[in-house]
């Protein structure tokens, strides 16, 4: 349940929905299986997994829920090759070129009877909402899974104002500014990963992983014009992970003196341990993201 990831959303409006009101609205979507001809389906499943129905669990007014999608897949190659063949027996029983309207539309029925027989994947992203510190929190390392998530949730409670922490900053500034003159806060440690990208269009990558960022070959990259748009670094000996230019944390790991704090703590069965791992993540994580928010000057923080 630890999340790995974190796309950040901040609420323009308090949250003012309870976890009950939440929930009974995310029964209006729950996840149901895709049907024979369905290629994908989404809705709601309980956090807990198989130990609960509940599509919401609450704890110390943070609020963790879990969206799961399945979706139906046909390999492109199967697709290619039987459109291929019906075309071809198509025109030449009628001795006519097809126009791509009609091969369009034959494609279509050709997935549409495939559907029933196609293999069936699914994933679950979570995401909390901390409705006193203004945040919604998704594990989700791409945009378009965590936006995924708020468009359906937002169907679901009929409002959702939120906006991505980073979306009218320049973290790269910042974090390049780090790099270049060694002088990153002092609960933070750069680690021997970055990425780094030439201003230009279409500029040149440099990717540096398990380096030595303070070497001169990185401060020759740097002033040569090449921002930082990807950083590896760990925060106040608990957290560790890699920080990209839109402020999304990936590769988020919580370290030694969090896992011992919940190594410490006796449960019972699953539903204790997953109460008792989501209050020290969300605990934390109320201390780290407003100081996220003040290293890089983000308007908003609370």
């Amino acid at each position: 349940m630890w999340f790995k990831n974190l796309a950040i959303y901040r609420f323009t409006e308090p949250f003012t929905l309870s976890p009950e009101t939440l929930e009974q609205k995310l029964q209006q979507q729950p996840f149901t299986p895709c049907g024979g001809h369905d290629e994908f389906s989404f809705g709601w499943t309980s956090p807990l997994g198989r130990s609960s129905d509940a599509l919401l669990h609450a704890n110390n007014g943070f609020m963790m829920i879990c969206a799961k999608k399945e979706e139906k897949v046909i390999p492109s190659s199967v697709i290619n090759e039987m459109l291929q063949d019906r075309i071809s027996d198509i025109e030449a029983r009628e001795a006519r070129k097809l126009p791509g309207k009609e091969r369009t539309r034959i494609k279509d029925e050709l997935i549409f009877e495939l559907l029933p027989r196609a293999f069936s994947f699914s994933k679950k992203t979570y995401a909390y909402i901390d409705s006193q510190g203004g945040w919604l929190v998704v594990d989700a390392a791409s945009a378009k899974k965590a936006e995924d998530l708020l468009s359906n949730l937002r169907k679901c409670i009929g409002s959702l104002p939120v906006v991505p922490i980073g979306a009218s900053i320049k973290p790269a500034n910042t974090m390049t500014q780090w790099l270049l003159n060694h002088d990153s806060p002092k609960d933070i440690v750069i680690e021997d990963e970055c990425e780094l990208r030439s201003p230009e269009e279409e500029g040149g990558i440099i990717r540096c992983k398990r380096h030595d960022l303070a070497l001169p070959e990185i401060k020759n990259h740097l002033d040569s014009g090449k921002q930082v748009i990807k950083l590896a670094m760990s925060w106040a000996d608990r957290l560790s992970f890699v920080l990209d230019e839109s402020l999304v944390v990936k590769r988020l790991k919580f370290l030694d003196l969090i896992q011992e704090q919940a190594a410490d703590i006796e449960t019972f069965d699953e539903i204790e341990q997953f109460d008792a791992d989501f209050s020290i993540m969300s605990a934390e994580l109320a201390q780290f993201i407003p100081r996220l928010l003040e290293l890089f000057n983000v308007e908003g923080n609370a």
